[in-house]
């Protein structure tokens, strides 16, 4: 029986009680001798900064290079609004990313049949959606140097955020997109702004380059980012793979997103680079949405992102696809017999808490 070592950080708000639906999950894998789960827990965000004064502790952050796969919860809060700027609970996660090479965002916008009339897209656009954004995580304008506030004087000051990108971090992006395209429906669009930006023309140079030598038989187009987005809310299912750099992918990840009606539905994975000699990828999974500390509590947030994140490390840091899918088929189930959480039920509908959510995933597991 495999075995696999998870470091689990909550973190704050609503990211406890969703991730405790997650270790239901986790436990019943172990009792059935299915893979043998080693779960560690340490602190990350506002908790992590309230009880070590940072966003997350040297010792927690060994930990999570020691483990196959972190899962994280939600960060934040209006508590920790006025914290400094370097030990904000955002950090934390900032520094996971970086710390363990994560160049690799994966966001899939999945919209459930039973959900379709939840979007805000009539339903013949968004109903049987399946899409997947890579973003490059890493690099871009969220790194370069320089990134800076200077004062001009006489009351002026002048903001410089610097998009810097080399081609061994376009490289390595657009090979994980072609990878996924060919375990889909085989068609990857390279989002860019070629058309005004340097790094643009790069980025389609480099990723036509990819494309030409190793991954002939894989359909590629290029599109502008910006055109990217308005055919995101006109006809999403024409798109298969979206790779795109790290501005870019933030953007157009959130409007993906809202296509399938609720932010709480959606997992996202972080992926390094495969190590040479165990071919492991370092990974972070963790829901979309964000730590909700209006609702935290109170026992109804949505579980579903969280417990389709773990889904994805099964597939991406386990090699438990068939897992990975019959977890998928669970929740996709239990929306087909009209359970839902507070934040996806329509008008009239009664809501379930997030324990009942959670317990009707896993009884639809156990009938796999």
């Amino acid at each position: 029986m495999a075995s696999f070592k998870l470091f689990l950080l909550p973190g704050d708000g609503i990211g406890p009680e969703v991730a405790g639906e997650v270790e239901r999950i986790i436990d019943w894998f172990n009792m059935q001798g299915i893979a043998r789960f080693e779960i560690e827990r340490g602190l990350v965000g506002g908790s992590a900064y309230d009880t070590h004064g940072k966003a997350i502790s040297e010792e927690d952050m060994a930990r999570a290079q020691a483990a196959d796969a972190v899962i994280f919860g939600a960060v934040g809060g209006p508590k920790w609004d006025k914290v400094p700027y370097d030990v904000r609970p955002e950090a934390g996660l900032l520094r996971l990313r970086k710390d363990l090479g994560l160049f690799a965002n994966l966001r899939p916008a999945i919209c459930y049949p039973a959900l379709a009339d939840a979007s805000s897209l009539k339903r013949d656009a968004v109903e049987g959606l399946d899409i997947l954004i890579v973003r490059e995580l890493t690099g871009g304008v969220y790194f370069g140097e320089p990134k800076t506030i200077t004062d001009l004087g006489n009351g002026q000051k002048r903001g410089i955020d610097t998009q810097v990108y080399d081609t061994y971090e376009i490289d390595r992006i657009a090979r994980v997109a072609f990878d996924l395209a060919r375990t889909r429906r085989n068609k990857v669009s390279s989002a860019e702004k070629r058309n005004v930006m340097k790094t643009g023309v790069l980025w389609n140079e480099v990723v036509t380059r990819v494309h030409a030598e190793s991954y002939p038989d894989v359909t590629l187009e290029h599109v502008l980012a910006d055109n990217c987005a308005m055919q995101l809310v006109r006809w999403p299912k024409q798109y298969d793979v979206i790779v795109t750099d790290n501005l870019f992918g933030d953007v157009l990840s959130d409007v993906a997103a809202m296509l399938t009606g609720s932010l709480g539905m959606l997992p996202s994975a972080s992926l390094g680079a495969p190590d040479p000699k165990t071919h492991r990828r370092k990974a972070l999974y963790e829901p979309v949405h964000g730590s909700a500390p209006d609702i935290a509590g109170k026992g109804i947030a949505n579980p579903i992102a969280m417990i389709a994140s773990f889904a994805m490390a099964m597939r991406y840091s386990f090699g438990l696809g068939d897992w990975a899918t019959k977890i998928e088929t669970a929740i996709a189930n239990v929306l087909a017999q009209g359970l839902r959480t507070k934040d996806i039920a329509a008008g009239g509908e009664a809501a379930i808490s997030t324990g009942e959510m959670g317990r009707a995933i896993l009884g639809e597991l156990k009938k796999a």
